[in-house]
């Protein structure tokens, strides 16, 4: 999330996503980042009022990243026809950099996958936001099948057919 400024709401900044109830803070300034450390660089993402959806413009196969909370997290995965495909939850119900759950370590990577296509994702912490940090989201798309190409023999029918039909001289 670097490269935004601090307070930036986020929307449709990055090509293919929306998200909604979304804010980046940056250490030093918003980001209380000793109980919230950056997994990298100095900005994470927050939810802001809100669980975070991200709405992906086309489907992928899996989407990760790494979550600092303070209250037990849900990352719920949807499908095209927006119903629940995958769903994760953290394993602490706190996992802050100094006051979190005995055990717990900052930036647990959670993630879902679902091989028919993810289309949306929604992260839940505490129903009124500003209760965890994200960094380093990824996804990995859904594989196209290739359209099956007609037999060697065929083409190779094909093509002779087509130099005879030129050649072909009228009696």
């Amino acid at each position: 999330f670097e490269g935004f400024p601090d307070s930036t709401v986020l929307t449709t900044q990055y090509s293919g996503l929306t998200f909604s109830n979304t804010i980046i803070l940056t250490a030093g300034i918003t980001l209380n980042e000793f109980e919230f450390p950056p997994r990298s660089g100095s900005n994470v993402a927050s939810d802001n009022g809100g669980p975070i959806t991200i709405t992906l413009a086309a489907p992928v196969q899996s989407f990760s990243g790494y979550f600092t909370y303070g209250h037990s997290l849900t990352l719920q995965a949807f499908g095209s026809g927006n119903n629940l495909v995958a769903s994760a939850v953290s394993h602490f119900s706190n996992n802050e950099a100094l006051s979190g759950a005995t055990g717990s370590q900052p930036n647990e990577l959670l993630q879902v996958s679902f091989s028919g296509g993810i289309s949306k994702v929604t992260i839940t912490g505490d129903p009124a936001g500003t209760s965890f940090t994200l960094d380093d989201i990824n996804s990995t798309g859904v594989p196209i099948s290739p359209t099956p190409l007609p037999p060697t023999a065929l083409l190779t029918l094909i093509g002779l057919i087509g130099v005879l039909a030129a050649t072909r001289k009228e009696i």
